[in-house]
């Protein structure tokens, strides 16, 4: 028995698909769709007689979860059997925004879908449909599939998520400087885990940047595997602005200035190089450009780091100590990373610390790792099926290199609302959304986002609520299934793991089921007649990727999880290049530090730092008037983005209204009590929050949470949910990128805090009114 499930009573928990308990059905499942979360948790659904979700466990036989489960999983038929859940088609029938709507059938939504499809590809060629992608969960693969076979474009990204900066900035450094992704070693990709894994060596350091691992569970890494490392011996370091349980826990907390990690890590690398901490042999094999790098790091001192990043120079240069001395050390880095305009610049930075102490694809280290069975169900999914012209046009390709060349397969979100709003190069005519509320969450200045829908023909939206975006943007709206609803398998990394159906709701439907569906009316020729469910999909991919087993083997002959082989220093063993040579999959098969691509490319080729766009420093002036750097995005454990805000549930029940973190000392300066509501406001907008002191949070930042609306509320125009009212994303600017076209200011802004007061919070003064019926923004009424 292993050792992470020696406190469960493992008679209750066969291995195997189905089993009953008493009255109910027990089912043996993956997490992989809205709600939730990145992560692909195993779970056990309980369902009753008739087929209703009323329970759910954490699954104590996975090696990867382990039998935990956050609230949100653990409360989810409370979400899964919520009445306000979108159970029919609906076609829209008054205005955009009047929430005015009539069910359909699904024949007759397909029907509508159809007709706009065909007649766009004829007008205007199918480069103008775009289709747009929330979280990357299960539909990463369908809406890549569908817009490349179905509609015949090439154009997808996340929606309107400007810089692209949720992963995407670090995956593609990754590529272009070893030519594959890494994570963190936790012993998660074999079966044997931790202590019984005979190669595993727990990292004496684990360097935590930019990311709340306990409570976000990102990127697919699990939090609890740092607490399970904690446990036998590693230490950590912290980066982040804000004291959160991890950072507490921390032998070294650097409360860095958000926008300044590039910065941070040139520092480290600073003290790293020149007082020789670096793994020789490592660099000298493996690795490109370190003479160039050497350099480099000599324009970051640590004293005049620390003054960029409001850390102590003593705790900077200990800290770099303590990770280059620790033997192996690992870095498990997350959003905050993406989240500035040169996101891509500081992922390099970051990535030449694991770089020159050799920590990479060691035990214990930075791990390079691929898709479950090299599957791909990304975004290149079925891309064999589309004209290669249309991938060579792709927007955005024409001014980013990076997206020219293909690392990370999509389009650029800035570019996409860039030819909404002015035609060019090409018009948008069509937008296919699936599991995304950009006004609420993903898209950055949500105002600009409102107002450039208007310039759209014909918006299809798929999702499980009826969210402020589509009741202000959609022509149709489409129900999609939840993770107990579905036949799927997960792909992203090691295990690949089942999701088997166990229930339905109303007419909702799989994302794959939709793409199937109209696979066949709208291109029969590359669809096989025989796949007609989401389980044949399955099937037919597996298959022709020679995966070796069919979906009906990963669930019941390996229990819904079946591990790949894994190895450690796999370019000393020729496994990362095509070739079979030993190395990295780069022009120069080494680790580069000096990237020779982007120096083709004419951009840096080694890591730098630049100011934020709007900071104390950059714009010294604009800050005169809003004096505090503005962070968002903070996390709680209720809420995953936009999703848990209906009433009736735990997560609203246990946080009901948004709040901001602010220094007492600050709100006091400002005259804010706690839990007074208050405006935060730069120039580009305003939102409201509630202050919530912090006395861990430097008196010059203020950090703020995200995704809120209030389903509660009125839908239709000009309320829309709320939507504007508390939505940080109204002060974030779009299409403010760096060189590579990845990454955006989402986390390092500036602004201004202030009482809300009924002399400036008067029905015409609020955001959402501003926005929809005002025509902009009122500041201060």
């Amino acid at each position: 028995m292993a050792e992470y499930n020696n406190e469960y009573n493992m008679e209750l928990y066969p291995e195997q698909l189905h089993w009953q308990e008493g009255d109910l059905t027990a089912t043996r499942t993956t997490m992989w769709s809205g709600p939730g979360c990145h992560d692909g948790c195993q779970i056990i659904f309980y369902t009753d007689k008739d087929g209703t979700l009323v329970k759910t466990e954490g699954d104590p036989n996975s090696p990867l979860s382990q039998g935990r489960l956050c609230m949100r999983c653990l409360e989810l038929p409370q979400i899964v059997n919520h009445p306000d859940r979108l159970k029919y088609p609906m076609k829209r029938t008054g205005e955009r925004g009047e929430d005015k709507w009539e069910r359909v059938s699904w024949d007759e939504a397909y029907d509508i879908i159809e007709e706009n499809v065909r007649r766009f590809q004829k007008e205007t060629g199918p480069e103008s449909i775009v289709s747009m992608i929330g979280t990357g969960r299960n539909v990463s693969q369908v809406i890549a599939h569908n817009q490349y076979a179905n509609f015949g474009g090439a154009d997808l990204t996340l929606c309107f998520l400007s810089g692209d900066s949720c992963m995407l900035p670090r995956t593609a450094l990754c590529f272009v400087i070893m030519g594959n992704q890494w994570v963190a070693d936790m012993s998660q990709y074999r079966p044997t885990r931790y202590d019984e894994d005979e190669d595993w060596v727990p990292p004496e350091c684990i360097l935590i940047w930019g990311t709340n691992p306990v409570i976000n569970n990102a990127d697919a890494f699990l939090g609890h595997w740092i607490v399970e490392a904690m446990k036998r011996g590693s230490q950590l370091v912290t980066v982040d602005p804000q004291l959160t349980w991890i950072a507490s826990k921390s032998k070294y907390w650097l409360h860095i200035r958000p926008g300044t990690d590039a910065a941070l890590a040139l520092g480290m690398l600073n003290v790293i190089i020149n007082e020789d901490i670096v793994d020789h042999d490592f660099i000298d094999t493996w690795t490109y450009g370190y003479e160039e790098l050497r350099e480099r790091v000599q324009e970051y001192p640590p004293g005049k780091v620390a003054e960029i990043c409001w850390i102590d120079e003593e705790e900077l240069v200990e800290a770099a100590r303590f990770y280059a001395k620790a033997h192996p050390s690992t870095i498990q880095w997350g959003l905050a990373v993406d989240m500035s305009k040169i996101g891509t610049q500081t992922a390099h930075a970051i990535a030449c610390l694991a770089g020159v102490t050799g920590n990479i694809d060691n035990p214990g280290g930075n791990v390079l790792i691929d898709q479950a069975a090299g599957l791909e169900f990304g975004y290149n999914s079925g891309i064999e099926y589309v004209d290669p012209h249309m991938v060579a046009i792709r927007l955005g390709n024409e001014k980013y290199p990076l997206k020219k060349y293909g690392f990370t397969a999509s389009s650029q979100s800035d570019a996409i609302l860039e030819a909404i709003e002015t035609g060019e190069p090409r018009p948008v005519r069509m937008l296919w959304i699936q599991s995304s509320n950009p006004i609420t969450n993903m898209g950055q200045d949500a105002p600009r986002i409102y107002r450039a829908m208007k310039k759209v023909d014909f918006i299809c939206v798929i999702d499980l609520f009826k969210t402020p975006y589509a009741v202000a943007c959609a022509d149709l709206l489409l129900p999609c299934a939840m993770s107990n609803e579905r036949d799927c398998i997960r792909v992203w990394f090691d295990p690949m793991r089942s999701l088997t159906k166990c229930s339905s709701y109303y007419e909702a439907k799989e994302d794959e089921q939709i793409m199937i569906d109209l696979g066949h009316r709208l291109s029969p020729d590359k669809w096989p007649e025989w796949v007609q469910t989401p389980r044949d999909y399955m099937n037919w991919r597996m298959d022709g990727a020679n995966v070796g087993y069919t979906m009906e083997e990963l669930e019941e002959t390996y229990h819904g999880m079946h591990y790949s082989p894994f190895r450690y220093k796999k370019h000393e063993k020729g496994l990362l290049r095509p070739d079979g040579e030993v190395g990295f999959m780069t022009p120069t098969g080494r680790y580069e530090f000096f990237s020779t691509l982007f120096e083709n490319w004419d951009m840096d080729p080694l890591p730098f730092y630049e100011e934020p766009p709007t900071s104390p420093y950059s714009t010294p002036e604009m800050a005169a008037e809003y004096p505090f750097v503005l962070t968002t995005g903070k996390r709680s454990f209720e809420f995953f983005h936009s999703e848990w805000r209906q009433k009736g549930t735990t997560s609203r029940e246990l946080h009901p209204n948004p709040y901001f973190d602010i220094h007492p000392d600050a709100a006091a300066q400002y005259g804010i009590a706690e839990g007074q509501w208050a405006w935060i406001e730069n120039h580009l907008g305003r939102f409201r929050q509630i202050a919530r002191y912090n006395i861990t949070l430097d008196p010059r930042i203020v950090s703020t949470e995200h995704g809120w609306w209030f389903p509660e509320t009125e839908a239709a125009e000009p309320s829309l949910f709320g939507v504007f009212d508390c939505n940080p994303n109204n002060a974030i600017p779009m299409c403010e990128n760096g060189p590579s076209g990845y990454g955006a200011p989402i986390k390092c802004g500036i602004c201004k805090v202030y009482p809300v007061t009924p002399e400036n919070s008067g029905p015409k003064a609020q955001p959402t009114y501003q926005v929809t019926r005002g025509g902009g923004y009122t500041h201060g009424v």
